[in-house]
């Protein structure tokens, strides 16, 4: 808001004070949604570093267990029991709400199942590729929960960073320039009460 574009009138003075005290009250606002989102974010961001954990260590075992089972039993028995696996799991994308921020929540049917509820017949494998085929459930339960832990960290941020843009924008953009503009029109009414007071003692006189 440029000064030349203000009309210096007791109404526009007044509307603008208005507009200030809104603003001044959505800066305040939006620095506490910011503020929540931050502590939101490092939150989750604890429970994400201990998920990348627990993931990296059930692929590093899942990994291992495959590598034994496929020396000991051989790629076409790994093949075979991959194919009478009963279905995967359902996956069901919904969401929730953080502060504003919609996130994801990944509701999947139980991964990691009983030895009897696989599909394939347990007297025909040996412990070895029941010990493969529990180490990739677990793996694929991690990466169901790393993903909405992940995602949802990423709209936090996002979210973040729109809303920090916004604070910065009304406190050091808009409400300087209203307050600029308030400024100019108070130093122009005042100039011209003074015009009026001399003009009207040149008459007087």
């Amino acid at each position: 808001m440029g000064t030349k574009d203000v009309k210096p009138t007791r109404s526009e003075l007044i509307e603008l004070k208005k507009k200030i005290k809104l603003s001044q009250s959505g800066h305040k606002l939006l620095k506490m949604k910011r503020d929540g989102l931050i502590l939101e974010f490092f939150e989750i961001l604890n429970k994400a570093k201990g998920v990348r954990n627990e993931l990296d260590d059930a692929y590093d075992n899942a990994t291992e267990k495959i590598g034994i089972a496929e020396a000991v039993e051989g790629r076409m028995v790994i093949k075979s029991t991959a194919l009478a696996l009963k279905d995967g799991p359902e996956i069901s994308l919904e969401s929730h709400n953080i502060m504003g921020v919609v996130v994801p929540k990944i509701e999947a049917s139980s991964v990691h199942k009983p030895i009897n509820k696989r599909g394939y017949g347990i007297l025909g494998t040996s412990s070895y590729i029941d010990e493969t085929v529990d180490s990739y459930e677990i793996l694929v339960d991690k990466i169901i929960l790393a993903a909405e832990i992940e995602t949802t960290m990423k709209r936090l941020l996002e979210d973040i960073e729109k809303t920090k843009r916004r604070v910065n924008a009304l406190e050091f953009k808009v409400i300087p320039e209203m307050q600029e503009a308030m400024d100019f029109i108070r130093f122009r009414l005042d100039e011209m009460e003074r015009e009026n007071t001399f003009r009207l003692k040149r008459i007087k006189a």
